[in-house]
C-alpha cells in the first residue's frame, strides 16, 4: 500500500487542529481515538452518545480532546464551535445513520443529514483557516439498481428510503458548495467519501447486525434476522478511516489533485449475506443460534450494493487490509475481550496497532 498507510507516515496530523462532527458515534470514536494517537489537537462536536454503553465513554475520549455537545441542526452553535479556533482540517461524520429509523422519523433524518450538512458546509465556508474538509456520506447515496458491479463515483445519486435519499441530497449540496464557493478558495480542498456497512468493536446501536448478534448472544437468546439473504460489503471500521486519513493528508498538501468524490469499500469477493455474518458470529463466540423467521411485509431495504474503489486504489494506493473473515474475527474478539474484563481502550489500541503495523509491512 505504500508508506502513507503506516502510523508514522500519517504524522501530517501531528499538531494539527482537527475539528470532527459525530465524534461520539461508533465510527467517530474510532477516528477520534486514532487522531489522538497521531498527536492531533482534536475538537469534537456531537450529541451525547446514543447508547448507555458506548465506545466513546469506554475509551475516556472526553478527557483527551475538546468535547462540545451540540446538534448539527443548530446552525449558530455549530458555527460558533467551528469559529472557536483556527482549525486546519475538518471531518464531518455526524448523521442519522439508520435506514429503519429514517422510515420511523423521516423529518429528523432530513433535518440532520440535509440541513445539518448545509450548516456544516456554511460554517466551513466562513472559516478561512480550514484547508481540508472530509465530508462523510454513505454508499447508499447511489441510485441502487441492485447491479452486480460496483458503483463509481460518477454514477447517479438516488435513494429508495429516506436515509438513502438524504445522503444523496447531502452529496448534491456538497457539489453545489464545491462549485459555488470552494473551487477557487486558495489552498483548500474538500472531498466527499462514501463507505458502507462498517463493523467493529464498540458498536451498540439498534438495528445493526453485529450489535444485535452480540446482545442476543450475551442474553442467551436466539439471533432473529429480518433480512438474512441481503448481501453487504462488510469492512472493519479502520478500513475507511485509514482511507479518510490518507485522503485528508494528501489533500492538505495538494488540494486540487485530491478534491472530489471517493469510494472506500472491500473487494466484491468479500461480500457476505446477513445470515452468513450471524452464523459466523455464533461460531466465533462458540455459543448462540440463528433464526430467520418467515418473511413479512416491511419497508424496502437494499439486497445488493457494491462500490467500485478503483480511484482510491490507483490514485491513493489505498487497499483494504482485513478480509471479511478477519474483520468478523477481530470484531467478535473485541466484544469477547471486553466482556471478560479487558479495558476497552487497551483492546481498541491493540487492534489499531495491529491494523497499521500490518499495513506498514506491505
Amino acid at each position: 500500500m505504500g508508506p502513507l498507510t503506516s502510523l508514522d507516515a500519517l504524522q501530517v496530523y501531528k499538531g494539527k487542529k482537527v475539528f470532527i462532527t459525530g465524534h461520539t458515534g461508533f465510527k467517530g470514536s474510532w477516528m477520534t481515538s486514532l487522531l489522538v494517537r497521531l498527536g492531533a489537537d482534536v475538537t469534537g462536536y456531537a450529541l451525547p452518545p446514543a447508547t448507555s454503553k458506548n465506545h466513546f465513554d469506554l475509551l475516556g475520549l472526553q478527557d483527551q480532546i475538546t468535547h462540545i455537545e451540540g446538534d448539527i441542526r443548530d446552525a449558530a452553535k455549530l458555527a460558533e464551535a467551528l469559529a472557536s479556533d483556527e482549525f486546519d482540517i475538518a471531518f464531518h461524520l455526524a448523521a442519522q445513520a439508520l435506514v429503519r429509523r429514517s422510515y420511523q422519523d423521516p423529518v429528523e433524518t432530513y433535518e440532520t443529514n440535509v440541513m445539518g450538512s448545509v450548516n456544516l458546509l456554511e460554517a466551513v465556508r466562513q472559516n478561512e483557516s480550514i484547508r481540508t474538509l472530509i465530508y462523510v456520506t454513505s454508499d447508499k447515496c447511489y441510485e441502487n439498481n441492485e447491479w452486480i458491479w460496483g458503483y463509481r463515483e460518477t454514477d447517479p445519486m438516488g435513494g429508495h428510503d429516506p436515509y438513502s435519499s438524504s445522503k444523496a441530497a447531502a452529496e448534491l449540496i456538497f457539489s453545489t458548495y464545491q462549485r459555488s464557493f470552494f473551487h477557487d478558495r486558495p489552498n483548500f480542498g474538500a472531498a466527499t467519501v462514501r463507505a458502507g456497512n462498517v463493523i467493529g468493536g464498540g458498536d451498540w446501536a439498534q438495528d445493526r447486525i453485529i450489535p444485535d448478534c452480540v446482545r442476543a448472544i450475551e442474553a442467551r437468546k436466539v439471533i432473529e434476522l429480518r433480512n438474512p439473504s441481503a448481501t453487504r460489503p462488510w469492512q472493519h471500521v479502520l478500513e475507511p478511516i485509514s482511507g479518510y486519513l490518507l485522503l485528508g493528508g494528501n489533500m492538505y498538501s495538494a488540494p486540487e489533485t485530491y478534491r472530489g468524490a471517493w469510494n472506500f469499500g472491500p473487494s466484491s469477493s468479500e461480500s457476505l449475506t446477513v445470515g452468513e455474518v450471524a452464523h459466523k458470529m455464533v461460531e466465533i463466540f462458540e455459543q448462540g443460534s440463528v433464526s430467520a423467521p418467515e418473511a413479512v411485509v416491511h419497508q424496502h431495504e437494499a439486497q445488493l450494493l457494491q462500490l467500485n474503489c478503483d480511484k482510491a486504489h490507483q490514485l491513493l494506493k489505498w487497499q483494504p487490509r482485513w478480509g471479511a473473515m478477519r474483520t468478523l474475527t477481530e470484531t467478535a474478539g473485541w466484544y469477547k475481550d471486553v466482556g471478560r474484563g479487558m479495558l476497552a481502550r487497551d483492546v481498541t489500541r491493540n487492534q489499531l496497532e495491529a491494523f497499521f503495523t500490518e499495513l506498514a509491512k506491505l
